[in-house]
């Protein structure tokens, strides 16, 4: 009984941490020391070839080399014309700021792994609106403003509405402008 009771109560306080992730975030945002912008962030790759180092200067390893401009990371720290990031899969490593865009981009269900599964971009915000693509798990989305349930974006020359919960590249409740 002990146990079971202990039991529920971890279970409680995990949902009751969860519920309050997106809440502390907001919170967790300072001002970061070099620029002044929010930490944390999203921003985008700027070219087709971005490094990422081990450490903030060309002396440190390369980690890993992103091929993919307008791909979003989270910025996480900040120093002197480094910026620390973190991708969609939780790698972070250290990206000279002048590789970085400012222009707000954002990747589809990353987190999706089921094979053939697809996401309705819509032609207005909300639930009934017509279907005017479907698109897959890891495509990027330029991002032209969110609400905090929906957010208007492009992709080539379509734009339409997605859910703001099936993007990474935008903080939950995050409006975008």
């Amino acid at each position: 009984m002990v146990a079971a009771r202990r039991s529920v109560l971890a279970g409680l306080a995990l949902l009751a941490a969860m519920m309050a992730a997106p809440l502390a975030r907001a919170q967790d945002m300072q001002a970061g020391p070099v620029t002044g912008l929010p930490v944390p962030r999203y921003v985008s790759l700027k070219t087709d070839r971005v490094n990422l180092r081990e450490g903030p200067s060309k002396e440190h390893r390369t980690r890993w080399v992103y091929q993919r401009a307008g791909l979003p990371v989270e910025i996480v720290a900040e120093f002197e014309t480094w910026r620390r990031v973190r991708d969609a899969d939780g790698a972070e490593g250290w990206v000279l700021h002048s590789l970085l865009s400012g222009r707000r981009t954002a990747l589809v269900a990353p987190w999706s792994k089921a094979k053939g599964e697809t996401f309705p971009l819509l032609r207005e915000a909300g639930e009934g609106s017509a279907v005017v693509a479907r698109l897959e798990s890891g495509v990027i989305a330029n991002v032209a403003s969110c609400a905090g349930n929906w957010c208007r974006v492009s992709i080539g020359g379509t734009e339409g509405y997605l859910r703001q919960d099936r993007l990474w590249g935008v903080y939950p409740n995050e409006k975008v402008d």
